[in-house]
């Protein structure tokens, strides 16, 4: 019986009851509470609110024309797409939805509700000219924040897919082969249309000193319609009669003239690129590693350059050229008028990867007195072993400065013979030296030192050998060294947090202008999310721990301070005579 009613007692304890908070979804608020109080103190929604009202934007407000009814305030715009950025919201669709719905957006807007044909307009056009500014304003924070120093640059590139079909390609080699084929047909068109004239000429036995002269050999399609024009003016009596004569020439007019100007459009919008998308014109087809396996794949896009320090984006630049080393240039030119902009010097020292070191890059470094940490490439191939020890490689070979020629390791000399001169595609000039060997027939070696069937040649620029040699030094100093270790923790986690962890790995505007603008938006949103972290760092964490030190580092510390007091020992009451201080064992 008391057993029975000790568990009736466990039964009813309330502790093992299911209990749920009170849920009254209708239920009226007596104060409502206002936006200011729903968006919390520390949040990055507040940052971005302060930096953009504390831009100068007056470039951004000199873009509207005026006239009409109102607009929008762009800085209220502004800071829907930069905190739609950084939310890795992209989509003018999904910002307009997000100015509706999410509490943040409704803060930012003051509860204005704009449209995605409002916010896209403004992306695509007054931002486009004036993000350069705006991305200065953040810029210029930074460094007063003291983010930023401007003392190191840390270069790199990646590939960035277009909004463009991908199987809307021209390539160059196409247009060119077939552009060629097409001007051999109307030549030969031209050449059977002279021939049935002289031909009808002599059947009809018409003799006539002004005879139609023969059509000259037509590579454009305005020399093309200057010929049609004067073979129609000479041949309008037979044209009339001869059909075969008037079929060719209405083949030459109505389709080789149409399609030889089609090829001229393609050349003159590939512009020196190998190739272009029908839907993206200033778009590139660039092998991009973009499935599972990183396998290379060809698609329309764009090539991202940016500089950083502290993994602060400095500056970018979007190149139609798939190779980084001819498009070094002209992003440190964008660089030095963005940081001109605002008042500030190029940074001291520049770091990049092999693919960017030339002469051309090289030299312009020198010029504009930064210091070299580029590297070159065969940068970590000469100092293999199998390198080193090469006798036959050029830079192992013996070299007579005085006389100017190399020795081979069979005692022959490679004599100096010409200067050649070579230009690349942005009309830089190069020099190289030609050295030539005079007897290789019989030599025992040559199977080891080349393969050529005429006497060994080599090429030497000497430019090219200073600047490696420079470069060499600098890369294998302290500073260099620490450079190097840097550099793969600057640019590259950059990349990695905008295409991985925001997700942006394709464009949604075309055009180089509107990509660009639209890059300039990423890169502002990842300046300002990183000055927030690094802000919200200082506040947890305003001294962060110290691990305490190691034996090693004890017996350092002990060693330097024994040391530093034998000699204050000695300065103060002076060494015996005839004798060494010595250290004592510690």
């Amino acid at each position: 019986m008391l057993l029975s009613c000790n568990m009736s007692k466990k039964q009813t304890k309330s502790h093992g009851k299911v209990t749920f908070k009170k849920y009254e979804q209708h239920q009226g608020l007596l104060f409502m509470p206002s936006l200011e109080e729903l968006v919390p103190e520390c949040h990055i929604v507040r940052l971005v609110s302060k930096a953009v009202d504390g831009m100068g934007l007056d470039t951004l407000l000199n873009a509207y024309s005026g006239g009409g009814a109102s607009n929008y305030h762009p800085k209220m715009l502004l800071k829907v797409l930069v905190y739609g950025y950084i939310d890795r919201i992209y989509s003018s669709r999904r910002l307009e939805k997000a100015t509706k719905e999410n509490v943040n957006f409704m803060w930012l807007t003051g509860m204005q509700k704009p449209d995605h044909n409002t916010i896209n307009r403004f992306r695509k056009g007054q931002l486009k000219e004036t993000v350069k500014d705006v991305f200065a304003s953040v810029l210029q924070l930074l460094l007063e924040m003291g983010m930023v120093k401007l003392e190191d640059y840390h270069i790199d590139g990646t590939k960035l897919e277009s909004a463009a079909n991908r199987y809307t390609f021209v390539w160059a080699k196409s247009v060119e082969g077939n552009k060629m084929r097409l001007l051999s047909k109307i030549n030969a068109l031209l050449d059977q249309i002279e021939e049935e004239n002289e031909r009808e000429e002599a059947e009809q036995k018409y003799e006539d000193e002004t005879k139609p002269p023969t059509p000259r050999q037509v590579d454009t399609s305005e020399k093309l319609k200057e010929t049609i024009n004067n073979l129609n003016e000479q041949l309008k009596e037979r044209l009339s009669t001869s059909k075969k004569l008037r079929r060719k020439m209405d083949k030459l007019e109505h389709d080789h003239l149409g399609k030889l100007q089609e090829y001229e459009q393609h050349e003159s919008k590939l512009n020196g690129r190998n190739s272009y998308s029908k839907t993206d014109e200033d778009a590139t087809f660039m092998r991009m590693k973009d499935d599972h396996m990183q396998n290379g794949q060809l698609k329309p896009g764009y090539n991202v350059q940016i500089g950083t320090e502290n993994q602060f984006i400095v500056n970018y630049t979007l190149h139609q050229n798939s190779n980084d080393m001819p498009v070094l240039k002209e992003h440190l030119e964008d660089t030095q008028a963005q940081l001109a902009s605002i008042g500030r010097p190029m940074p001291r020292r520049a770091s990049a990867d092999a693919g960017y070191g030339s002469e051309e890059n090289y030299d312009y470094l020198e010029s504009m007195g930064i210091e070299n940490y580029v590297k070159y490439p065969g940068f970590y191939q000469e100092q293999r072993k199998e390198v080193i020890n090469n006798p036959f490689r050029i830079e192992n070979l013996y070299y007579n400065a005085q006389q100017d020629y190399f020795v081979c390791p069979m005692g022959q000399r490679l004599t100096y013979r010409y200067t050649a001169k070579t230009k690349s595609k942005n009309g830089y000039q190069s020099s190289t030296r030609i050295y030539q060997a005079q007897r290789c027939t019989a030599c025992p070696l040559r199977g080891a030192c080349h393969k050529a069937q005429t006497d060994r040649i080599i090429q030497i620029n000497p430019n090219l050998q200073r600047h490696k040699q420079k470069a060499r030094e600098n890369l294998w100093s302290i500073r260099g060294i620490y450079l190097r270790r840097k550099r793969c923790i600057e640019p590259e986690p950059v990349f990695g947090q905008i295409k991985w962890n925001r997700g942006f790995k394709r464009f949604l505007l075309r055009g180089l202008p509107k990509v660009t603008c639209e890059f300039g938006l990423i890169a502002i949103a990842h300046n300002l999310k990183k000055l927030w972290a690094r802000l919200q760092l200082a506040l947890t964490m305003p001294n962060p721990p110290v691990l305490p030190p190691t034996s090693a580092q004890k017996l350092e510390k002990t060693t330097q301070n024994a040391f530093f007091y034998r000699i204050a020992a000695v300065i103060l009451h002076g060494a015996p005579d005839n004798r060494k201080i010595q250290m004592l064992p510690i």
